[in-house]
């Protein structure tokens, strides 16, 4: 992949040891293609029905639905692509003006609640795609069952809830303060601090 003019590296790489860091560079591989191709399909499908609309009188009859799967796609998977990278918004003012130390703490004790809720999150999604499973509702346009469209989504918590529980084990272990495994406390350059 392509370097940035400071000279680093855009490609994830995991700061984990051996299998793991090998399954956590897998997993940001994958997520990133499956936001690519999530983020293309809907516009090209968006795209592609407004001119048959337009320009043939005919627009395609499950442009609505596919797009809603490919919403809530890129929602779930965004939700631990952005937590790895530390891309969640955050809420600093408090925060920033912490010590060092304190903030340290502050971020464990975040990552750790915030990687349980994702958990809990998880297991009641799963609850809820058994629900939707059981009733046997089927999307009218495309007669796929809804409650495939929903599969992604306790994967997306889970993931989340992984990643965030490794910032904590990071910031248990490392000097700095990290905002997740790879990612330093702090603004870039390019970051607007309000």
């Amino acid at each position: 992949m392509a370097s940035s003019e400071d000279g680093k590296s855009q490609e994830y790489k995991s700061t984990l040891p051996g299998f793991l860091g090998t399954i956590d560079t897998f997993i940001s591989r994958f997520e990133a293609l499956i936001l690519a191709l999530g983020v293309i399909l809907m516009a090209a499908n968006t795209i592609i029905n407004v001119v048959g609309r337009f320009v043939f009188q005919h627009s395609i009859f499950f442009t609505e639905e596919l797009n809603r799967i490919l919403i809530i796609l890129i929602t779930f998977a965004g939700i631990g692509y952005a937590a790895r990278y530390g891309r969640h918004i955050r809420m600093s003012a408090i925060f920033d003006a912490l010590s060092t130390k304190l903030r340290k703490n502050l971020m464990i004790i975040i990552a750790i609640v915030t990687a349980l809720t994702m958990f809990s999150l998880c297991y009641f999604s799963i609850g809820y795609i058994v629900k939707v499973a059981n009733s046997g509702r089927i999307l009218p346009s495309l007669q796929i069952p809804v409650y495939i469209i929903f599969l992604w989504v306790p994967v997306g918590f889970f993931v989340t809830g992984i990643q965030y529980a490794l910032t904590a084990v990071k910031n248990l272990t490392a000097k700095d303060v990290y905002l997740s495994t790879h990612v330093i406390e702090g603004y870039d350059d390019d970051e607007l601090e309000i």
